[in-house]
């Protein structure tokens, strides 16, 4: 039972940063910008991105002389503030427009994010490695199902319905990144 508790825990987490939902108005404007969306190669693409930086982030952070708790508390506040965009709906940081294929802007930088990214590894203080990639691969499908049928979702929820979404999973990503803040820094200040 607490396995499954985590997993639905981890899940969410990974849900909130990834915010498919709250991205999925961004996806629609490319699709009728005349993009063609490869929703196949957006998720191996996430995934690959993902996958690399879950493994080879901890060794590339020893190599460059920076520890997980310090980056974990980066990371929270990365998270922090993403959570605050998310609830007041407002951007402190600029995306592009005009994508060029299906893997700039939605692969990377609306899925796998700096956001999600930092998040990944920062769970990895919290959770066994096996629920984080359960979880991963579990989100994928679910932003593979939603870019695969986003113009269906958008028009059954609607934007209000998308705005309410993305004020919960904005405080849902508050909560955990003041909990890897706590965790972090109680860490650090033990060093």
């Amino acid at each position: 039972m607490k396995w499954i508790k985590s997993l639905i825990s981890c899940f969410m987490i990974l849900f909130s940063i990834i915010d498919i939902l709250g991205n999925a108005p961004i996806i629609m404007g490319i699709k009728t910008k005349g993009n063609i969306i490869d929703t196949k190669k957006i998720i191996i693409t996430s995934l690959i991105i993902f996958l690399s930086f879950f493994f080879l982030g901890h060794p590339i952070l020893k190599i460059i002389g920076i520890d997980i708790h310090s980056f974990s508390v980066a990371g929270s506040i990365v998270l922090f503030i993403i959570g605050i965009e998310m609830i007041l709906g407002i951007d402190l940081h600029k995306t592009s427009d005009n994508a060029q294929s299906s893997i700039v802007p939605i692969s990377f930088p609306l899925i796998a994010g700096p956001g999600s990214l930092t998040t990944l590894v920062s769970l990895r203080s919290s959770y066994d490695i096996n629920i984080i990639i359960l979880s991963l691969l579990l989100n994928m499908i679910v932003v593979y199902f939603v870019i695969d049928k986003c113009d269906i979702i958008a028009k059954k929820i609607g934007n209000s319905g998308l705005d309410i979404l993305k004020k919960i999973f904005g405080i849902i990503l508050l909560a955990f990144s003041v909990k890897i803040f706590g965790a972090n820094a109680v860490q650090l200040l033990q060093i």
